[in-house]
């Protein structure tokens, strides 16, 4: 690792700047879809992306490589308690307490080592928990794409091409690429008022500070966005183990797993004090290092001080605020597809053995209770949940997540 160190030392700041743009361009996407689908301003989900990722590397000693942007996991959660409490303000008091939660495990890690924390967390919990997160955002991706299918169709189109037939570092862009066909297509079929946004950027100022919000804390709220962490712990994992293994160096021994989850935990709860969703680690920006073989996290770095600074540009904000509902439809119906396949393919390649009636159990547990309770409602049209006591709530995917691994440890081994 030191000698691919002080071999990009003297990489001309010119070629840095280009390379950074590259990890800009491999995270935006996926990083400003988040707000959208949520209701969350966009300028602040990039504020938070290039704090907390500065943030992540004062934590890790500059070391590892790694951009933080929005966490997908958290749309449904955040959506839920915008609509049970009637602001999103609820769910920043949520989202600090996730980032909170991080910090205690990251404590947990170093004090019992990364084994025994991770026992309460094995494919048969994780897998059902990542397929209910993908399912219960499909009504949402549905909605959307329904607004314009003509639209929608041309979005999905675009993604599938680029996924499949693209090459080299396209293929790390294909939500950004279909956006800007889908912006485009928007423009031609008359979906964009040209007019309107022409005013509205003559409106806006060039550089403005992005709308941050002050948090509210509602035990309700934290109930239901707080626990997703318990699922994402094992993403994190995956994406630190990733990054080691194209970087050539074990991150998870130095700086160590604890200072990359104490990193992401600090990360989302600044993203919950100013408005923006809670961030993770990106595993597109893995994927620019794997495909350009530099490895220099000053360049990440320079790359969150220009995400950073773009946050502040107010014409831009005006520009992601005009893409239609139509186009986030269609990327939403892959990438939340994606989710759920991603929690199978856990399920496929841990080889878990469904002709085991605990593992039965304990998928079926996760399985009903995550999606049952996201689909059924009560007589007032709201979601299903665990009633604590009079407007204090479980949702359903937090309780699934706590049945799961309670189920886990509970269930005899045979």
């Amino acid at each position: 690792m030191e000698e691919r160190m002080t071999a990009v030392k003297d990489i001309a700041l010119s070629r840095k700047f280009i390379l950074a743009l590259q990890h800009i361009l491999a995270m935006f996407g996926a990083t400003v879809l988040v707000p959208m689908l949520t209701g969350l301003n966009p300028s602040v989900a990039l504020l938070s992306a290039g704090a907390g990722t500065l943030l992540f590397h004062l934590v890790t000693k500059g070391r590892v490589p790694v951009f933080l942007g929005s966490s997908f996991a958290f749309i449904a959660v955040i959506v839920e308690v915008r609509d049970q409490l009637g602001g999103l303000e609820y769910a920043q008091g949520g989202i600090i307490v996730a980032g909170l939660l991080y910090v205690i495990m990251a404590l947990l890690v170093k004090v019992f080592g990364l084994q025994k924390v991770k026992s309460f967390f094995p494919p048969i919990v994780t897998g059902p928990m990542i397929v209910v997160i993908g399912l219960n955002l499909s009504p949402i991706a549905i909605g959307m794409a329904a607004s314009n299918w003509t639209l929608a169709i041309i979005v999905l189109s675009t993604v599938l091409l680029v996924s499949l037939y693209a090459k080299g570092f396209f293929k790390l862009l294909p939500i950004l690429i279909a956006v800007t066909v889908g912006y485009i297509a928007s423009i031609v079929l008359g979906a964009i008022d040209l007019a309107d946004l022409s005013l509205k950027l003559s409106e806006a100022n060039l550089f403005a500070f992005p709308a941050v919000t002050a948090p509210k804390f509602h035990l309700s709220a934290i109930l239901t966005i707080a626990p997703i962490v318990l699922v994402v712990f094992m993403e994190h994992i995956g994406d630190i183990t990733t990054n080691s293994a194209v970087v050539g160096d074990d991150f998870m021994k130095n700086p160590g797993l604890h200072r990359t989850l104490l990193g992401d935990g600090i990360a989302t709860m600044f993203a919950g004090f100013v408005g923006g969703p809670a961030n993770t680690t990106y595993g597109e920006n893995t994927g620019v290092l794997a495909v350009t073989k530099v490895y220099d996290p000053s360049i990440i770095r320079l790359a969150a001080a220009l995400t950073l600074g773009l946050s502040f540009i107010g014409k831009f904000a005006v520009i992601l605020q005009s893409i239609p509902t139509a186009v986030m439809g269609g990327i939403s119906i892959v990438l939340f597809g994606m989710i759920a396949s991603v929690g199978m393919r856990t399920i496929v390649e841990a080889e878990i053995d469904f002709s085991e009636n605990r593992n039965l159990l304990i998928a079926a547990l996760i399985l009903v209770i995550g999606i049952g309770t996201a689909v059924a409602k009560d007589a007032a049209g709201n979601a299903i949940g665990l009633t604590i006591v009079e407007g204090i709530k479980l949702s359903g995917l937090s309780l699934a997540a706590i049945v799961g691994i309670l189920a886990n440890k509970i269930l005899p081994q045979k």
